[in-house]
């Protein structure tokens, strides 16, 4: 089995061959068909985040990440075997079938976890490719079948996004879902950007201006359906933005989230407005504390999405025939070179590891 490992922060992940894993207890064994590579890669990849305002980086060791790690989030996978207590449990699944594995995994015992949201443990967080290995390598395993869902079909390579980038923002999307009928603001035109416009017209929602510093990810944007576009850079943007949604914007999901995008955020929302908070870029707030009040704003932060929220996207991927994002296909190999360009800005949309 070869793996792509983080074996120190901000340093080239090591390539490494150790025995294929049989799986005990209820694991499963997957031959990884696809790994898509996410910008929180990069923050697993560098150790940190920063948090601005002159305060100490939030250190990923200190949260319990250790190292060596093979990172990976975004993972379909061919079943290859079960343990021998996952049988009983497979839920129909069987050796042979083409699954996307839901990566954000807590204790499995705690309230919140057995109420549904993993994704929110705070006992003991085990994702996969943050806390636990992931899918950069040829195989992995899976604690328990209940993780896996059947892709009956769609596309590993252009379906593995849909574990990270695509419910996370659809986990956004549903927390402003009540106003969708008018037009978002959207910060981030990449992976996540594009995603949340295939998926908030299938949702039915009026649309959304994209805001992206990037000429060419506007481009993008647009061309898969965006109702405007602005730079966030540009010293008009806020005059922009108000003109070109034509009405009160009652909601902005930040798929960025540093200081200047939560900034033009909130200030382009109306009396009653949500800013919804997704990207983990970095730094500390600058709106006034006043406003908030004043304004009535609600700011909350959405980290990725239940397993049950991952299970609604893929029934909505299939009833809506959403066309998949713009992809990029790199050998496993080629996975230091895949961050590097996530990194340096050049991908429009999603690259993909393919083993």
């Amino acid at each position: 089995m070869k793996s792509f490992q983080v074996a120190e922060f901000n340093a080239p992940l090591k390539e490494v061959d150790h025995p294929t894993p049989e799986p005990t207890g209820s694991q499963v064994l997957l031959k990884v068909k696809a790994a898509g590579v996410c910008h929180s890669d990069l923050h697993i990849w560098e150790g940190g985040y920063d948090l601005g305002h002159g305060r100490k980086p939030l250190s990923l060791r200190d949260r319990g990440v250790s190292l060596p790690r093979t990172m990976g989030h975004e993972t379909v996978g061919e079943i290859v075997a079960f343990g021998p207590d996952a049988k009983a449990a497979t839920g129909g699944l069987k050796v042979g079938d083409v699954t996307l594995v839901y990566p954000w995994l807590g204790c499995g015992k705690c309230e919140t976890c057995v109420g549904g949201d993993e994704n929110m443990c705070i006992v003991k967080p085990n994702s996969l490719g943050v806390y636990c290995d992931g899918g950069y390598a040829d195989y992995m395993t899976v604690p328990n079948p209940k993780y896996l869902l059947n892709l009956n079909g769609l596309d590993p390579v252009t379906a593995a996004p849909y574990a990270c980038s695509g419910v996370t923002t659809y986990s956004a999307l549903k927390k402003v879902e009540n106003v969708l009928h008018t037009p978002i603001v959207i910060f981030g035109a990449g992976g996540l950007g594009l995603m949340a416009l295939s998926l908030l017209k299938a949702m039915g929602g009026k649309g959304a201006i994209m805001v992206d510093i990037d000429a060419r990810k506007r481009e993008a944007a647009e061309a898969a359906g965006a109702l405007a576009s602005v730079d966030g850079k540009a010293a008009d943007a806020l005059e922009q933005l108000q003109q070109k949604a034509g009405g009160p914007i009652r909601a902005v999901i930040d798929l960025v989230g540093n200081a200047q995008t939560t900034q033009l955020g909130f200030d382009c929302l109306t009396k009653g407005g949500k800013l919804v908070i997704v990207g983990l870029f970095g730094g500390g707030a600058t709106f006034a504390l006043p406003l908030i009040p004043i304004k009535a704003i609600t700011i909350q932060g959405s980290y990725v999405g239940n397993l049950r929220e991952t299970q609604e996207l893929l029934d909505l991927v299939r009833s809506k025939k959403i066309a998949p994002i713009p992809v990029t296909t790199m050998p496993l190999a080629k996975a230091n070179e895949a961050l590097t360009d996530l990194q340096k800005g050049k991908l429009v949309g999603r690259a993909v590891l393919t083993p």
